[in-house]
């Protein structure tokens, strides 16, 4: 059978789907933002292999071992679109399932799914940096506090980074109300000098600000030319246009930005198409690589900007930076940086604000297959077609 580009062999079913929880460490402990507590510098998140015609693939998962049963011995063929992408009743393991087919083709993910002639030797995504967050809340003294900030941004610079995000909304929980709004703005003042004039610097106040509040930050923002604002508010069509009408009088161009949390999913495509949303962000490993690649195309016809957020799992890093071949409007890969216990990402390196993308199978990334089975057999579970 034929699937548009992918040739599938139609005797390859699923043999067997192992999973397990693994672990990933960040380089700098995670501050707080405006909703929670400080984040930490472990993370933890599923990873499935699957295996099919003697070939595996392996990624992050939402699927638990009732559903790896029902598909144990499902044709490699009923799992896929025409056009690659995963089923939607499959999109549990659509990370394994497009890592394996990548594998099976030869082919880097991005190269699957790319809409014109790209280099994969080349193949580079814009990111960046979104670990600013409340590192300072320990310091009285705004001043020392946004020293606190730019260090860490001088930091990520050294990695490579050019472009950074501000958790912001202080105010919300962790300062008192008017101190924090201040610190905040001096906060993005001093980013956007430790940035220089080349970077891109956004704020996310993780619904942390009220109509107000964001206008007044933005207003005494306003020559720090920042690109967006993220979840400013819970989402609400009324404020939305209330605070897209302000910014067109104070000729502000910072985009709106939103989605993360998904929670009103259909409601804000219909507020982005009529004007009111500028960028969309649904979570990538939530959401699904195949579902985005979907959603991309309608973005495109719609001329709204994606910019998946990715927090929490590493693996996100690297699946997200193939998806920019798919959608023209791709924006950012959201880069947690983090070291993968049992992956090897080294192919992956940021260079003055880009991913580049390693030129191998699947999502470019290598299993440590003993290290794998070993916590499988110790924490997770298998089930296979014997």
């Amino acid at each position: 059978m034929e699937m548009g580009l992918f040739n599938i062999d139609p005797n390859w079913k699923i043999e067997k789907v192992e999973c397990v929880a693994m672990e990933g460490e960040r380089h700098r402990s995670a501050g707080a933002n405006a909703r929670l507590g400080a984040r930490g510098n472990q993370m933890k998140y599923l990873v499935a292999r699957i295996t099919m015609g003697g070939v595996s693939g392996f990624g992050w998962t939402r699927a638990g071992r009732e559903d790896a049963v029902k598909l144990i011995g499902k044709r490699a063929i009923e799992l896929f679109g025409m056009d690659g992408t995963v089923l939607p009743a499959y999109r549990e393991l659509d990370y394994p399932l497009l890592d394996w087919l990548g594998q099976v083709q030869g082919k880097p993910v991005c190269e699957l799914f790319a809409r014109k002639k790209e280099d994969p030797a080349n193949y580079r995504v814009p990111c960046y940096d979104t670990s600013l967050y409340f590192d300072d809340l320990h310091l009285s003294d705004h001043v020392a506090a946004v020293e606190c900030i730019q260090d860490e941004v001088r930091e990520g610079a050294a990695k490579g980074h050019r472009h950074f995000k501000i958790k912001v909304g202080r105010g919300a929980r962790h300062m008192p109300l008017l101190a924090g709004i201040s610190r905040d703005i001096a906060v993005i003042r001093g980013v956007r000098e430790a940035a220089g004039p080349g970077g891109q610097v956004m704020i996310d106040a993780n619904n942390g600000y009220n109509l107000n509040i964001a206008k007044q930050v933005l207003s005494e923002t306003a020559d720090c030319d920042l690109y967006w604002i993220e979840e400013a508010f819970h989402e609400d069509p009324v404020y939305y246009e209330d605070l897209r009408e302000w910014m067109g009088k104070e000729k502000l161009r910072t985009l709106i930005a939103d989605g993360e949390g998904g929670t009103v999913s259909h409601q804000l495509l219909d507020w982005a198409q009529s004007g009111l949303i500028d960028v969309i962000q649904y979570d990538i490993l939530n959401y699904s690589f195949s579902g985005w690649v979907e959603l991309g195309r309608k973005l495109d016809e719609w001329k709204l900007k994606a910019s998946p957020h990715n927090y929490g799992r590493a693996y996100g890093n690297y699946a997200l930076s193939h998806l920019k071949s798919a959608v023209e409007q791709f924006q950012f890969v959201e880069w947690d940086e983090a070291v993968m216990q049992g992956m090897d990402a080294s192919g992956y390196r940021i260079e003055d604000g880009h991913v580049r993308v390693p030129n191998k199978p699947g999502f470019g990334l290598e299993l440590d297959i003993d290290y794998f089975l070993r916590l499988v057999k110790e924490y997770g579970w298998s089930v296979d077609s014997r």
